[in-house]
């Protein structure tokens, strides 16, 4: 387990540094410079659909989801974070994001998800669309029209970035940036803390992992130690009897 993942008791783990000096202008504009990484993203994302099929399929023969094909999706996700962060998910940073799907470990956004050892054969075939289903109904909230069900993660790879609580709140810490040249901080957190929960539900209904998404806000731009996310444990498995 790397230094990221030893943070949290999820197995996505979700971080954020504010990088500042954040600039008062470049805001607005980069909604401009993300055009290559979109281009890029739109590619990856149909790559990451199909391959999460072919997932899909793996784990209700075998039971575990191809290592091979889990590091790509993996990777999928982290561009997309960094670039979520870089621009109107968080703008938390004006650091131009990197073209790759490994993990940079001095890049103030990152994302990592722990490979799970065995998956459920039978929930394979109801979490994504049945169990998931609260849990899309607060993302919706949270992220607007980014996010339609799971086909939002069509949207040039960003689910959290097209309105929503979360496209809101980072444009009112844009014209207060562009006004006075500070980040509120505790905006910052709580969009922080709406990410790491669509992106823990973007994880589960990805099949990814069998651990169903918490119903807490975890804020700010660490993940919560292991003591301090169980005092609020994990809502339990809501179909206990598949397997």
């Amino acid at each position: 387990m790397n230094e990221l993942a030893a943070h949290s008791g999820y197995p996505l783990h979700l971080e954020g540094t504010l990088d500042p000096p954040v600039s008062r202008w470049l805001w607005l504009v980069k909604w401009l410079l993300v055009i290559p990484h979109a281009i890029v993203l739109v590619f990856l994302w149909l790559a990451f659909i199909v391959l999460s099929v072919v997932a899909f399929f793996a784990i209700l023969v075998t039971g575990s989801y191809p290592r091979s094909i889990f590091d790509f999706n993996v990777g999928v996700m982290r561009w997309t974070w960094r670039v979520a962060f870089y621009s109107y998910s968080a703008l938390g940073t004006d650091r131009y994001p990197p073209f790759t799907l490994a993990d940079v470990p001095d890049y103030p956004a990152r994302l990592e998800v722990e490979y799970p050892q065995a998956l459920s054969r039978g929930l394979v075939l109801v979490k994504w669309w049945l169990l998931a289903l609260p849990h899309y109904l607060i993302v919706a909230v949270f992220a607007g029209g980014a996010w339609a069900g799971l086909n939002a993660a069509n949207d040039h790879g960003g689910w959290s970035s097209g309105g929503g609580l979360i496209g809101l709140l980072v444009l009112i810490a844009g014209v207060v940036l562009l006004f006075t040249g500070r980040y509120p901080k505790a905006i910052f957190d709580f969009v922080l803390g709406m990410n790491r929960w669509v992106y823990r539900v973007a994880a589960y209904a990805t099949l990814m992992t069998d651990a169903y998404p918490p119903f807490r806000m975890d804020m700010g731009g660490r993940e919560p130690t292991p003591d301090s996310a169980a005092a609020h444990p994990i809502a339990p498995d809501p179909a206990p009897g598949l397997s």
